[in-house]
């Protein structure tokens, strides 16, 4: 077995959960933290190194971490600025593109199971009795999930949408008279 091997085994073995947490300070997320550090270490790992013990590896891949989550941030920070003039050609008004953004990172503020609930009815389109059934949840704690982050997203949003939550997913939400969900 080459050196290389050894000293990656090692690495994964003894210091993939403090790799992990490193990457989850920075991405504030467990999955997208596994993702970058998986990311770090095939990138060190994936052409001929040599470091002297594993110490130095683990620093290594550190550093390959970090470099890959400001990537990621200026990655998304060009996408957003890109992407109203990559949809200007398209039948959504620029407007729409704006009122899409602020609406998903309206989204964003909300509890998980708030955003889960309404993404699962106003997105996926699907009845209550079908939400609960997927979360096990009970129809009324969906009815009270639902309400609670139509509220949530009315104040961040500076909307007005009825929270009432019947059978027929119908939500318009509006801001300043146009269409954003």
């Amino acid at each position: 077995m080459a050196a290389w091997q050894g000293l990656l085994e090692e690495l994964v073995r003894d210091r993939r959960s403090a790799l992990i947490g490193y990457a989850a300070l920075l991405t504030g997320d467990r999955g997208e933290a596994e993702d970058l550090v998986h990311d770090a270490v095939v990138r060190t790992f994936g052409r001929p190194r040599s470091f002297p013990n594993v110490n130095a590896a683990d620093a290594y891949v550190r550093r390959a971490i970090a470099s890959a989550f400001i990537d990621q941030v200026r990655s998304r920070r060009a996408w957003l600025v890109a992407l109203p003039r990559l949809v200007a050609g398209a039948a959504a008004p620029d407007d729409d593109v704006a009122d899409r953004l602020d609406v998903r990172a309206a989204l964003g503020t909300l509890p998980r199971r708030q955003r889960t609930c309404v993404v699962m009815r106003f997105y996926d389109d699907l009845p209550v009795a079908d939400i609960a059934a997927a979360l096990g949840l009970s129809d009324g704690a969906v009815k009270r999930y639902l309400s609670d982050g139509i509220h949530h997203l009315n104040a961040a949003l500076g909307t007005a949408a009825d929270p009432h939550v019947g059978d027929t997913p119908t939500v318009e939400v509006h801001v300043t008279g146009r269409r954003a969900g």
